[in-house]
This record gives structure tokens, sequence and C-alpha cells, in this order.
């Protein structure tokens, strides 16, 4: 049976979500580490703040991202078993396999 075209559309807004390199790398790291927070993605990736912000709220606005508040701590992990799957595919050496998603 082929895909609805609800889930092609699904899909298609997925790949949309990490489709610019910043977003890719984003996902790749937390896919790494499993979670971490803004400052560690920061030093990572060697951007400001403010960049790696604005493109964590759009993997949250696209369901990839997930948030958990721990006091004045916010760490940020994959909430998409799909995007861990691609990422492991695209960078198969880099990716560990975590079993808590």
């Amino acid at each position: 049976m082929d895909p609805t075209k609800e889930e092609i559309k699904i899909a298609a807004n997925l790949l949309k979500a990490i489709s610019h390199p910043v977003r890719l790398r984003i996902v790749k790291v937390l896919a790494e580490q499993n979670s971490c927070n803004v400052s560690f993605l920061q030093d990572c990736m060697g951007l400001p703040q403010s960049t790696v912000s604005t493109h964590l709220q759009k993997l949250r606005t696209f369901g990839v991202v997930g948030v958990k508040r721990k006091s004045t701590e916010v760490a940020y992990s994959l909430n998409n078993q799909q995007v861990k799957q691609i990422i492991t595919l695209l960078f198969p050496k880099y990716v560990t396999h975590h079993d808590d998603m």
C-alpha cells in the first residue's frame, strides 16, 4: 500500500525541518549526546547562542526536539525516532544507539 498524501506531507515537513545545515548539525549532536543544553551546542558548533536558539525553536515547532527543564537548566533531546533513524543512516560512525527515546 502506498503512503497517503497526509503521510507524504508529514515526511516532507520532517525532512524540511532538518534540511538546514545548522539544524542538521544540531540534530546530529543531539543524536550523539542524547541530550544537552544550548551552551553545549553553542560550544560544539562554534555558533552564537541566538543562532542555536532560533534553530532549536524551529526544530521544536516541527516536533523534532523536546525540552526538559531542571530548575534553571534546559536540556534538549531528540523527540522523533524517525529523525534519529535518518541521522543514523547519514552519520553511522558518529551516532551511538540510545534506547531511552
